[in-house]
C-alpha cells in the first residue's frame, strides 16, 4: 500500500537547519496546516490558562512564546510567499486564511483567563527578581493584551473581533489591487526614436519584455516595476515618454478595477472605530504610544525639524534643473516628471557622474559580494553556498552563515530579481526565527532578502544603480539584525524591537555601500574585471549629497502624510485623493516633488498595520543610524572594537532592552539629531550646535 503524504507543516522539517521544504509544500496544505496550528495553540493556551500552578515566567509567558509551533511554521511561509512568490491559487487560498488567522488571534489576546495570569505577573514584575530581558517580556506581554482588548467588556470585545476581521479582509484587497494594478499597466514603444538616452540595458530589458508578450520585433515595453520605471524616468530624452510613466505610477490603483480609494476609506474608518474602542482619540495616538517616539506630536516635530531645510532645497535643486533646461533651449517648465532626468543631467554637469557608467561596477553578483565583505570584516562571518538546499523559487540562492569561529549561525537566502509574482519593494523576513531553550539548546534562525532589480537578459547582466546598491544594503542589515541575534526569547530576537528602532541595523549599514575602503574590494567592471578607479570614488563622494532636497522631502512629505490619515477623529464621507491634496497644501509641498508613495499604493500603511502612523520611522531611525556611524568614521569604518559594540549592543540584543538604552550602550550617549541632516547636506557637516530636539523628542 502506498505510504499516506504527510502534511509538510505538520512533521519536523527533516531539511538541513530546517529550511522550508518547498518542493513539497502545495497550494492544498495550507489551509489544513493552519487549522491543525490553530487547534495546536488553542490547547497549549488552554492547558497554561488551566495550569493549577500559580503563574510564573515560565510556565505562563515563556509557554505561550513557545504554544504554536505548527502555526508559526505555516503562517512563516504563506505570509512570505503570499507577498515574494503570489500566485491567483495562492490568493484565492488567503481569502480564507487571514481571516481565519486574524479571529484566532484575536481569541488569545482577549482570553480573559491568560490575560489574569499575565496581569498577576505585571503586578508583581517588582518584587519576582526577574532578569531585564523577563522584566520587558512581562511588560510587553501585558500592555500587547491591553492594547488588544483585554480589557474591554464581552460586547466591545466582539466589535473589535470584527473590526480585526474587515481590516484583514481590506489589507488582502489593497495588496491584490495593487498587484494587479501593476502587471495591468505597461507602456509599448514602437519607434525607436523614443528609447534615445536610456541606457543600453534597460532597452533590452523592455525588448525581452515585448518578446515575452509575444509582441514580436520593434517593440519595447516598460512597466511599473522600479528597473523598468525609474530608468526610463532618469534618463529617457521623450518627455512624453517620461509624462506617461510618472502618471501611470503616481495614478497606480486609483481608478477602474482595481481602485484602491474606497478600501482607504473603508481601512481609515475601521482604524479609528478601533482606536476609539480602546480608548485612544485616533489610530496615530494609538500606534506611537507603544514605541520610541512615544506620541504623535514627538515623530511630527522630528519631521518638521527636517521638512523646512529639506524643501528649500528643493527650490534650489529645481532652479538648478531649470537654468540647464534653458541653457540648453528647452521652453520648458520643470514638472515632477522630469526631476529625475534633469537631476541626472545637474549631476553630470556637476559632478561629472554618469551613473550609467558607474553601474558597469555594480553587477549584483559584485554588490552580494561587497555585503558578504562587510560583514566578514565587522562580524567575522562567512557566507557558503548551499547550492542543494530548498528554496521557493530557482532564482533563490541559499547560504550557510557561520561565526568566526565556525559555528553555524543562520541560514541566509538572496531573492533578488523582479518577477510578476513579487510584489514591488525590498524587504527582509524570516522563515525561522532563533530562541534559546531553558535546556540550554539554541534553535538558529532561517533569513531572508527580497528585492526588484532588473533581471539579466541575454548578454544584458543585472547592474545595480547607486540606489539599489544602497538598499540590497539596507535589506542585509535587516538580515544581520535576524541573523545575528542571540536574544533568548523568541519574542525578543532578532527585529523584534520596536518599529521606529528596527530601521537602525538596515540603515547603518547603508552608509559602508560607498565608502571607499570597501568600494576597492568588491566594486569591479563586470566586464574587464578593473576596480573601481579613484577618481569614479572621489566622483561619489562629492554627489553623495546630490538630489537631497527631493529624496528627504518626498520622505518626509509620505511619512507626514502618513501621521495625518491617522490622525482623524471621523472618516465617514472621506475623499482620498481631496484629502492628500489637502495636507500637500497644508505643508507646503514643493509643486514639482510628490510624496515617495501616494495612498492608492502605500503598501507600508494600507497593505497592513505593520507601518501605519509609523513610516516615520525611517527618518526617526536616520538620527541613530547616521550619529552612530559618525562614531564609524571617527573610529575607522572597520574598527573591531566599534563593530564588537554595535553588535553586542543592537544587532544580538534585539527586543531585550530598552532601544534608546541599546543606543547609548553603543554610542555613550543619546544621538545628535543633526547628524540625519549634516548626512544628507542640509546643513554644514560641522554644524553640531543648533538647538534640534534628541531623537527621544523630549
Amino acid at each position: 500500500m502506498a505510504q499516506q503524504r504527510q502534511n509538510p507543516f505538520l512533521v519536523k522539517y527533516d531539511t538541513p537547519y530546517q529550511i522550508p521544504p518547498f518542493d513539497r509544500i502545495t497550494v492544498a496544505d495550507y489551509l489544513p496546516a493552519l487549522k491543525a496550528g490553530i487547534a495546536e495553540q488553542q490547547k497549549a493556551v488552554d492547558a497554561i490558562v488551566n495550569n493549577p500552578e500559580a503563574p510564573t515566567f515560565s510556565n505562563t509567558i515563556v509557554a505561550l512564546d513557545h504554544s504554536g509551533p505548527i502555526l508559526e511554521k505555516v503562517c512563516m511561509v504563506f505570509f512570505n510567499l503570499d507577498e515574494s512568490n503570489s500566485t491567483p491559487e495562492m490568493t484565492a487560498v488567503g481569502e480564507e486564511f487571514y481571516p481565519l488567522y486574524s479571529a484566532h488571534t484575536d481569541e488569545i489576546s482577549m482570553n480573559p483567563g491568560l490575560f489574569r495570569r499575565i496581569k498577576t505577573l505585571y503586578d508583581n514584575r517588582t518584587s519576582a527578581g526577574y532578569t531585564r530581558p523577563q522584566m520587558l517580556a512581562v511588560e510587553k506581554a501585558y500592555k500587547d493584551m491591553v492594547r488588544s482588548g483585554a480589557l474591554l467588556d464581552a460586547e466591545k470585545q466582539e466589535q473589535l473581533k470584527t473590526i480585526n476581521t474587515t481590516l484583514a479582509d481590506l489589507y488582502l484587497k489593497f495588496n491584490k489591487n495593487l498587484l494587479s494594478a501593476t502587471n495591468e499597466f505597461s507602456i509599448v514603444v514602437d519607434d525607436s526614436k523614443e528609447l534615445a538616452g536610456l541606457p543600453a540595458t534597460s532597452v533590452a530589458v523592455a525588448k525581452a519584455e515585448a518578446e515575452k508578450r509575444g509582441l514580436g520585433e520593434g517593440k519595447w515595453v516598460f512597466t511599473l516595476h522600479a528597473p523598468s520605471r525609474l530608468p526610463l524616468l532618469q534618463y529617457a530624452d521623450s518627455r512624453s515618454l517620461r509624462e506617461k510613466m510618472y502618471k501611470g505610477y503616481t495614478t497606480l490603483a486609483s481608478s477602474g478595477k482595481y481602485n484602491n480609494y474606497p478600501i482607504i476609506a473603508e481601512i481609515v474608518k475601521a482604524r479609528t472605530r478601533k482606536a476609539n474602542l480602546l480608548g485612544y482619540k485616533n489610530y496615530a495616538d494609538y500606534m506611537t504610544e507603544n514605541v520610541m517616539a512615544k506620541n504623535v506630536k514627538n515623530a511630527e516635530d522630528l519631521l518638521m525639524q527636517i521638512w523646512k531645510p529639506a524643501t528649500s532645497r528643493v527650490a534650489e535643486e529645481v532652479a538648478e534643473m531649470q537654468a540647464l533646461a534653458n541653457k540648453e533651449g528647452h521652453q520648458i517648465t520643470i514638472e515632477p516628471w522630469d526631476y529625475y532626468y534633469y537631476a541626472e543631467k545637474v549631476r553630470k554637469a556637476k559632478y561629472a557622474l554618469d551613473e550609467d557608467e558607474v553601474r558597469q561596477y555594480f553587477h549584483v553578483d559584485s554588490v552580494r559580494k561587497g555585503i558578504f565583505t562587510m560583514a566578514n570584516r565587522l562580524y567575522g562571518v562567512t557566507f557558503t553556498e548551499m547550492p542543494d538546499a530548498p528554496k521557493y523559487d530557482p532564482e533563490v540562492t541559499v547560504y550557510d552563515v557561520r561565526d568566526a569561529d565556525n559555528n553555524h549561525v543562520a541560514v541566509f537566502m538572496t531573492d533578488y530579481f523582479t518577477r510578476s509574482s513579487k510584489r514591488q519593494g525590498a524587504w527582509m523576513s524570516e522563515f525561522k526565527g532563533s530562541w534559546v531553550g531553558d535546556n540550554g539548546e539554541v534553535e538558529r534562525p532561517v533569513i531572508f532578502n527580497v528585492c526588484n532589480f532588473t533581471h539579466p537578459t541575454g548578454d544584458s547582466p543585472s547592474l545595480l544603480t547607486i540606489d539599489e546598491v544602497e538598499t540590497m544594503f539596507h535589506e542585509f542589515g535587516h538580515g544581520l539584525h535576524g541573523m545575528l541575534s542571540r536574544a533568548k526569547y523568541k519574542s525578543q530576537a532578532g527585529t523584534n524591537v520596536d518599529r521606529d528602532f528596527v530601521e537602525l541595523p538596515s540603515q547603518i549599514h547603508e552608509h559602508w555601500a560607498m565608502e571607499p575602503e570597501l568600494l576597492r574590494q568588491f566594486a569591479r567592471n563586470y566586464k574587464t574585471g578593473e576596480v573601481i578607479p579613484d577618481v569614479l570614488i572621489e566622483k561619489l563622494q562629492k554627489a553623495s549629497t546630490h538630489n537631497q532636497g527631493f529624496t528627504t522631502t518626498e520622505l518626509a512629505g509620505a511619512a507626514l502624510l502618513d501621521l495625518e490619515w491617522g490622525k482623524l477623529t471621523s472618516a465617514d464621507d472621506i475623499d482620498v485623493e481631496g484629502f492628500e491634496k489637502a495636507v500637500a497644501a497644508k505643508l507646503g509641498m514643493p509643486r514639482e516633488v510628490q510624496y515617495r508613495y501616494r495612498s492608492p499604493y502605500f503598501k507600508h500603511v494600507f497593505g497592513s498595520d505593520g507601518y501605519a502612523s509609523g513610516y516615520y520611522t525611517y527618518l526617526w531611525a536616520e538620527v541613530l543610524d547616521t550619529d552612530g556611524f559618525e562614531l564609524f568614521k571617527e573610529r575607522g569604518i572597520f574598527d573591531p572594537a566599534t563593530a564588537k559594540a554595535f553588535r553586542e549592543n543592537v544587532l544580538e540584543m534585539g527586543g531585550s532592552e530598552d532601544p534608546m538604552q541599546l543606543y547609548i550602550n553603543f554610542r555613550g550617549r543619546k544621538p545628535d539629531a543633526n547628524a540625519l541632516l549634516r548626512n544628507r547636506g542640509l546643513i554644514p557637516e560641522d554644524n553640531k550646535n543648533i538647538p534640534v530636539k534628541s531623537a527621544e523628542g523630549k
